[in-house]
């Protein structure tokens, strides 16, 4: 799952937060800030724990952070190793 948050999601904390999520969830990938502005999020695991995962970013306080998600999902490839920030 590939998701792109837009708002303001960059210089609040917002990478670091999601990586503070990850423990309670069986889920692997990285997350990043691209240059237009927005976070992007790619995660591996079971397509209800990706869900849970979502909302659980959303209900740590960075839902209002968010004015947009935009999700696409496809197969997972297994190439991620734990959850991490990319610079």
């Amino acid at each position: 799952m590939s998701v792109f948050y837009s708002g303001r999601v960059q210089g609040v904390g917002f990478r670091y937060t999601v990586k503070s999520v990850t423990p309670g969830f069986e889920v692997t990938g990285t997350i990043r800030n691209l240059d237009d502005g927005r976070v992007e999020m790619i995660a591996e695991g079971e397509r209800e724990e990706l869900d849970a995962f979502r909302q659980a970013i959303r209900e740590s306080g960075l839902g209002r952070q968010i004015q947009r998600e935009e999700e696409i999902f496809g197969p997972a490839n297994g190439q991620f190793r734990g959850f991490e920030i990319v610079r």
